[in-house]
């Protein structure tokens, strides 16, 4: 039986962390295929002018560019040079709703991140994303520290 894991990459060392973790894990499996997620925090609910409004799909998609570029196509080398299955992908939302929505999307047995390093008063009131996740996921998720 093949297993999916999803792997929520940050563009920081928790995310590395995370990736070494999950790629561990899917070499002690055998047949496991990981989708390695970045998600870019955004809202649809900023105000912004009209011109900022003309401009959004474009930002967007540079956005992506960006993201696969520096952060998700480096964590698939790596995969693949020790002959692991992955594949990449990027979304913009919020972390732990996207990244619960691709696991279910992609029928994963699991996610794993690496511990949020949020602080201060806005994780105090809102949680923080890796908080989010593991309250809400519909899978099992795993939090690398």
């Amino acid at each position: 039986m093949a297993h999916k894991i999803v792997v929520g990459l940050d563009g920081q060392s928790s995310g590395a962390k995370a990736l070494d973790y999950a790629q561990n894990m899917a070499k002690q499996m055998g047949v496991c295929e990981l989708l390695v997620v970045y998600v870019i925090e955004w809202s649809p609910f900023s105000f912004q002018t009209a011109e900022e409004n003309a401009e959004r799909h474009k930002r967007r998609e540079e956005e992506i560019t960006v993201a696969k570029e520096r952060v998700v196509e480096p964590a698939l080398k790596q995969l693949k040079d020790v002959g692991l299955t992955a594949t990449g992908v990027v979304r913009h939302g919020h972390v732990a709703d996207a990244l619960d929505a691709i696991a279910k999307e992609h029928q994963a047995d699991q996610i794993v991140v690496g511990r949020s390093t949020e602080g201060g008063m806005t994780a105090r009131i809102f949680g923080s994303s890796t908080a989010n996740l593991v309250m809400n996921a519909s899978v099992p998720v795993t939090v690398i520290a």
